[in-house]
């Protein structure tokens, strides 16, 4: 079955932002489109909102005015559910209530044709649990649009537990159809992006919480040195606090309390407060008028070491060995030791973040892994009370002359990007051989969901796929919660390449 055909007439029940996007969208795509809403006058009001959006893309040349006008006359607001009777597509954007919802497609269902698609847009509740009270549940599917609908391209089509794969397929031809890039996921707590996105909040958020950093500090070394783009702290400034938490809090729920995705109790006192970001002026920084900008933590400058002994290639860093002899600092290598670090002068090590913790070792210091190391502004490093001074003072005089700011942490395993990473890689594994989605549908929803530099595999790809599996065993050895368990499919992902390569 292919996508709707543009005479077919197309409902947006729920008039609030990301009601009047998806009109928007399906306006735009040629569609008539008739909005409803519960509220008096809300309909029309949405009506005149979408238009003035027309408006103004006519403005920026991005419409034409015939267009905007030939759309306008497609767009209607509709005083009662009956006179969405004859549509072939409805899509609910109602309140985040599982009773509203529920009540509103029974209401639906008896107005519709029987091969009307009913979807709901809803980012954190069942697909299979609002369609349930339907007497045809088949041809009922999620439309999960990301804010706002009209510039995001993704679109998660969630199939419930009854939904036919036909309504699922039309669904998705649909979206396409309509200009987006429509991915396939199950119906799963947090579908594919607010499932796997958990680790990069609550990641950040337990760095702070263990004095490890300051918010400006995270945030930087996740852009600078991530490739993020943005850091976890300001980003749920700007989605609002309460938002994220709830959506944290929704999927931990979901998942029977399970300690992968235990909310934040900073956040929360963050929520209590009152203090929910941007648009309240005060989140996790201040947005007052007279307020100054948080920076972050960055090292005074430090002489450069006057070698390196490489021991190993460095793994996912070896870029580095590269850029230290572009540098001007000569780089001995020990090849008969088959280790994965560098050695400075002093005698002290700089090892890649491996989830080990500096307080087990004698003089060692710890970077975190980056994006790209060349293009890199900024390393983190971290360090114990047992790390020599000279040894911090080289590791931050190394990784200044190869052009980068340096943040010193405390004392913290896995860093902050290389932890993140490998919890994000595990969850993206454990999701695909579940059924949520695949591979390639995960990568392009991290990707376009939440612009993240690289999708979870094309990153596991490329750090080599015992990685993740290595750096998150050893964080659970240290913290044996559960939170850093590797799953079974890591585990048989990473073994599978060692018995490959003939590892017993």
């Amino acid at each position: 079955m292919t996508a709707l055909d543009l005479s077919s007439p197309v409902a947006v029940v729920g008039t609030g932002t990301m009601g009047q996007g998806i009109a928007q969208v399906a306006l735009v795509a040629g569609h008539h489109v008739r909005l409803f809403d519960a509220v008096p006058g809300r309909a029309q009001e949405a009506a005149g909102a979408i238009g003035a959006r027309l408006d103004r893309l006519v403005e920026k040349d991005r419409m034409t005015a015939a267009d905007r006008d030939t759309a306008r006359g497609r767009l209607h607001a509709a005083g009662s559910l009956g006179e969405l009777a004859d549509c072939s597509l409805v899509v609910e954007a109602v309140l985040e209530q599982l009773d509203v919802k529920q009540e509103l497609l029974r209401a639906l269902e008896d107005v519709v044709d029987d091969d009307c698609l009913l979807a709901t847009n809803t980012s954190s509740l069942s697909v299979t649990a609002i369609g349930g009270v339907l007497r045809n549940p088949g041809r009922f599917v999620g439309l999960h649009f990301f804010n706002p609908a009209p510039l995001l391209p993704l679109v998660e089509v969630v199939s419930g537990f009854a939904t036919d794969v036909t309504s699922a397929t039309r669904a998705y031809e649909m979206a396409r159809a309509w200009g987006k890039t429509p991915v396939a996921c199950a119906d799963t707590p947090g579908f594919i992006v607010n499932r796997l996105a958990r680790p990069f909040y609550a990641e950040a958020f337990a760095a702070y919480e263990a004095q490890s950093a300051d918010p400006a500090t995270i945030d930087a070394v996740l852009r600078e040195c991530g490739g993020f783009r943005m850091g976890a702290f300001e980003l749920t400034d700007l989605i609002g606090q309460d938002v994220n938490e709830a959506v944290t809090h929704s999927v931990w729920q979901a998942f029977f309390q399970d300690v992968r995705f235990t909310p934040s109790l900073a956040q929360r006192r963050l929520v209590e407060s009152g203090r929910l970001g941007r648009k309240t002026g005060q989140g996790w920084y201040d947005y007052g008028d007279d307020a100054e900008r948080a920076e972050p933590h960055t090292a005074e400058k430090a002489q450069a070491p006057a070698y390196v002994v490489a021991e190993g290639d460095l793994g996912p860093a070896s870029d580095l060995l590269a850029l230290i002899r572009e540098a001007g600092i000569p780089v001995r290598e020990d090849e008969e030791d088959h280790g994965t670090r560098l050695v400075l002068p002093g005698g002290g090590q700089l090892v890649l973040a491996d989830g080990q913790t500096s307080v087990e070792f004698r003089d060692v210091v710890y970077f975190d892994l980056a994006l790209d190391y060349r293009r890199a502004t900024r390393m983190a490093l971290s360090a114990s009370q047992d790390t020599q001074p000279q040894t911090l003072s080289e590791a931050i005089g190394l990784f200044q002359t190869l052009g980068k700011d340096v943040s010193v942490l405390g004392d913290a395993p896995g860093m902050i990007v290389a932890r993140t990473v490998a919890r994000i890689v595990d969850l993206a594994h454990d999701a695909v051989a579940k059924g949520v989605a695949t591979e390639e549908d995960v990568d392009t929803a991290m990707r376009l969901g939440v612009n993240y530099p690289l999708g979870p595999f094309e990153w596991s790809r490329r750090l080599g796929r015992s990685w993740a599996h290595e750096i998150l065993d050893e964080l659970h050895q240290r913290d044996p919660s559960g939170r850093y368990a590797p799953s079974l499919a890591l585990y048989r992902h990473a073994y599978a390449t060692d018995k490959r390569e003939g590892t017993p």
